[in-house]
């Protein structure tokens, strides 16, 4: 069982920066394959980013990439998401979430994960 809580979200001004963080619970975090996903009003949800089990691979959303960078810290049980450059069409719920698959698998699809946390709302103000 692994327990998610993201932190961080918040107003920002178009152009500017925000770090996520996602603290996880129990001691087999750093088994698994991490993702950020967002959800806009009256969207569905959508992949952001995904990095693997020991931060070696990272995998993003092509509307992201070059803006945003995932990490994380095993030691610290955490995963962020740096987000560098917002845009309105950043606004939105994001979350993150947990799976046992490799980072090579359909990690894009919702579907494949096993844990979610409840998310944090970031407004990016034009």
């Amino acid at each position: 069982q692994v327990q998610l809580v993201e932190s961080g979200g918040g107003l920002v001004q178009t152009g500017g920066s925000l770090r996520l963080s996602c603290a996880a619970s129990g001691r087999t975090f750093s088994t698994y394959t991490m993702g950020w996903f967002r959800q806009a009003p009256g969207k569905e949800r959508e992949f952001v980013a995904a990095i693997s089990w020991n931060g070696g691979d990272t995998y993003y959303a092509r509307s992201v990439k070059g803006r945003f960078t995932i990490s994380r810290d095993n030691a610290k049980n955490t995963v962020y998401l740096q987000m560098n450059t917002l845009k309105a069409e950043d606004t939105a719920v994001y979350s993150c979430a947990a799976t046992s698959v490799g980072l090579g698998s359909n990690v894009e699809r919702t579907i494949v994960y096993n844990y979610w946390g409840q998310g944090t709302q970031v407004t990016v103000s034009s």
